[in-house]
């Protein structure tokens, strides 16, 4: 009797592989981008946080985060997989889809911050 393994046996453990390759990638890929919208939230709270300082200070809240004490991108940099755009009442992080940062598996979306709530909100299920 030959010892080894039959060509039909390889095929099948390749197969197999291939399986679990692709759901760890997809694993992958949400795990990535969930990063990345913690890092966002992170910076929406410094803008909340820049916001309340501003209306102790001045009675409202600013709708331009150029008042704020915070340095943060406005438009797509390529630093950041985020813009940021405020409100008298809420900050915005719109996700950049542009320069080859398009979130995998999904398409743009936004995550909101109300000030006077601290209500979380957005799009795509990742707020």
């Amino acid at each position: 009797m030959r010892k080894g393994f039959t060509l039909l046996e390889l095929i099948v453990v390749i197969i197999i592989l291939g399986i679990l390759a692709t759901l760890g990638f997809t694993q992958y890929t949400r795990v990535v981008e969930k990063g990345r919208t913690a890092e966002a939230k992170t910076i929406l709270g410094t803008i909340r946080s820049a916001q309340e300082a501003y209306k102790l200070e001045n009675g409202v809240y600013t709708g331009t985060i150029g008042n704020l004490s915070v340095e943060v991108p406005t438009t797509c940099a390529t630093t950041h997989h985020f813009s940021y755009n405020t409100t008298d009442t809420v900050v915005t992080a719109t996700r950049c889809t542009a320069g080859g940062k398009t979130p995998q598996g999904s398409s743009a979306y936004t995550i909101t911050l109300t000030y006077s709530t601290s209500a979380w909100g957005g799009t795509a299920g990742y707020y």
